[in-house]
């Protein structure tokens, strides 16, 4: 068991390291029990490309919630073909996504945060129970400036509800850095970023933003800031 003074010291350890070295370290210390999940979000293409660089072999898994952009799964592809890789894609059980569909609707989720909730469980936090077998380290795009229910998450964390540790390579950089690093290394990204969507999940439950809107006002839209969590990132 990971204890709060080990997570303490690990953070205190990298406390001065850029993205680059605290990936480096835990890929070498970690080797084949740590993983990148990635939504295909800005945040996630820019940890694949330095993941890539240091160490092609590591898992890269996304989660197809079978409800998710044509651009999105477009995407899938051309970063495979841009670092040679095979990106891992986990699915939700057939089963479980038939009997919710067919007890509460193709889109329950905007009847209640329940459902809602239902729905992501079954989509996504299971699927990502599988995608964490046998790993000790998870890698996250998660940054404090994105949601409020973020701004306390530290940079190396213990994830309670799945037994690892959870790495946030990228949680005090800004929007603007993650944009120029994307330009200046000619990272593939997904195109409705430039229409108005910094945050994309699942399409009926994602929209463009309005000018001086947070950026993920577009989540889960029709609910208040406070819930706008899928339960991937449980606090």
């Amino acid at each position: 068991m990971i204890m709060k003074e080990q997570i303490e010291a690990l953070n205190l350890k990298y406390g001065k390291a850029t993205a680059e070295e605290l990936l480096e370290g835990f890929l070498t210390d970690y080797k084949g029990k740590i993983a990148l999940s990635s939504s295909l979000g800005l945040e996630d293409q820019v940890l694949t490309q330095i993941v890539c660089k240091l160490d092609k072999s590591v898992k890269i898994f996304t989660l197809d919630t079978g409800r998710l952009f044509p651009e999105t799964y477009d995407l899938i592809h051309r970063t495979n073909h841009k670092y040679g890789i095979r990106m891992q894609v986990y699915f939700p059980e057939a089963a479980h996504v038939e009997n919710m569909v067919n007890t509460k609707g193709i889109n329950l989720f905007f009847e209640s945060i329940e459902n809602r909730k239902l729905c992501c469980n079954i989509r996504k936090i299971e699927p990502l129970k599988r995608a964490f077998s046998g790993l000790e380290v998870w890698i996250c795009g998660l940054r404090r400036e994105q949601s409020v229910t973020r701004h306390d998450m530290q940079r190396i964390e213990w994830d309670e509800n799945n037994g690892l540790i959870k790495l946030n390579p990228l949680i005090d950089w800004s929007e603007a850095e993650v944009t120029e690093f994307i330009k200046s290394n000619g990272i593939p990204y997904n195109p409705l970023h430039d229409k108005g969507f910094p945050s994309i999940g699942c399409q009926p439950c994602t929209r463009a933003i309005f000018p001086g809107e947070d950026i993920r006002a577009g989540r889960w839209y029709w609910e208040n800031p406070d819930t706008k969590e899928c339960g991937l990132h449980k606090r």
